[in-house]
């Protein structure tokens, strides 16, 4: 028997009314409907899923953190603002002139828009006094090294880079990643000197020396 509840406003009786289902058990008409257990997935309508996202790394590592706690003890030195292609399978770095960064050709370290390093301080990357600013980061990689260089060019998009704007080069070893990684990948580690910038993409890690002061 199905059942629900009649008030009279005026008198202020509630008369209970009684529904009999089909099968002549007794139905609650109280109950929530039953929730559908098909998830929704509703499409975001103010933006589009970029198939490389951008990504800033700091020197300290966890700069945000320490600014927002109020714990940042020491200084800002530097901080990277890049986009993360995929790997999806293709070929990355060879010779073969069909892989995405063929060895000898200039590669954004990135994707959209020109990678970019800012330092907020001095510092000496291969000996070389390397003033507070910002920076286009770009390299010509290699199968056992990889040219980094530092361009004035800023704002730039992708491979449009004006190389007559190149401020310094200095070239680092490679080393192999294992496991690969699927997304290219920036991080500022702490040294004795100061700090290493790792850049690791499929198989291949490429360091890059940041010392603080000279001796």
């Amino acid at each position: 028997m199905m059942r629900n509840f009649l008030k009279l406003g005026c008198l202020g009786l509630i008369i209970p009314l009684f529904f009999v289902g089909c099968n002549g058990n007794e139905v609650n008409t109280n109950l929530p409907p039953k929730a559908d257990s098909t998830p929704v997935v509703l499409k975001n309508p103010y933006s589009n899923l970029d198939q490389s996202p951008m990504d800033m790394i700091y020197y300290p590592p966890n700069y945000p953190l320490l600014k927002m706690t109020n714990t940042d003890t020491l200084p800002l030195i530097a901080r990277v603002i890049y986009s993360r292609p995929h790997k999806k399978g293709r070929l990355i770095f060879s010779n073969d002139p069909n892989s995405l960064c063929p060895y000898g050709k200039p590669w954004r370290l990135g994707a959209n828009e020109a990678t970019e390093i800012e330092f907020f301080s001095n510092v000496f990357i291969g000996g070389k006094n390397i003033p507070r600013g910002e920076y286009v980061l770009y390299c010509i990689p290699y199968n056992d090294h990889w040219t980094i260089v530092f361009n004035s060019q800023l704002h730039s998009w992708g491979l449009h880079i004006d190389d007559t704007k190149d401020i310094y080069r200095t070239d680092i070893p490679v080393a192999v990643q294992n496991p690969p990684v699927e997304d290219f990948s920036m991080i500022f580690k702490q040294a004795a000197y100061g700090a290493d910038l790792y850049m690791a993409w499929d198989s291949v890690l490429a360091v890059l020396p940041i010392k603080f002061s000279q001796p």
